[in-house]
């Protein structure tokens, strides 16, 4: 049977992010691993004193669970990349596993959201790869949503709106985006425009 096409388009923007995701996390990872191994490490992404990756690195907030929090990203993005492939491939998953999915989702949503405000008001400093991070896993979050209310998993869209939900899907992650971005421009704003 041929992959619905609502199915195609969510599983290629998953594949988009979760790949974006899974590098970003990957380059934290063998960052954070210099680090263990010379402390003095100068990351690829320290920049001046506000875009330092190597100042979030060192903080408790990057080892949440005890370990560095990429590996998190890591595997929960060869997750979804597999899902996404099998979409793909013409993978039919049952309803438990699509809530499963989002509520993963959802969850790392509300962990980089977590991590987003300790960068931001707490350790007064941003990773470049945290904030591709956040972007892809924002993007992901919405067009899940989406593809789950298409699906009448979280509920049922209004007669006629199946299309429009791709583009709310669109409108609400860059929504989010530019209001997370917003912050960080006030925030930082005497560092950033001098």
């Amino acid at each position: 049977m041929p992959v619905p096409r609502a199915d195609r388009a969510w599983a290629w923007l998953a594949v988009v992010c979760s790949v974006v995701g899974f590098a970003a996390s990957a380059v934290l990872v063998a960052e954070r691993l210099a680090i263990f191994q010379d402390a003095g490490h100068r990351s690829s992404c320290d920049f001046n004193s506000w875009l330092s990756c190597g100042t979030v690195m060192r903080t408790p907030q990057a080892e949440l669970f005890g370990f560095p929090n990429p590996f998190i990203g890591i595997v929960a993005y060869a997750v979804v990349l597999a899902v996404a492939v099998g979409v793909l491939a013409g993978a039919r998953y049952a309803r438990w596993y699509w809530v499963l999915l989002w509520l993963g989702t959802a969850a790392g949503s509300v962990f980089t959201l977590w991590l987003w405000w300790q960068t931001t008001f707490h350790i007064n400093a941003l990773c470049l790869y945290c904030m591709i991070v956040w972007c892809a896993q924002t993007l992901l979050l919405a067009h899940t949503t989406a593809r789950m209310r298409q699906a009448g998993i979280l509920g049922s869209s209004p007669r006629g709106m199946d299309s429009g939900l791709s583009a709310w899907a669109w409108f609400s992650g860059i929504a989010a985006l530019v209001v997370v971005f917003g912050v960080i421009a006030v925030r930082f704003a005497t560092v950033i425009f001098g």
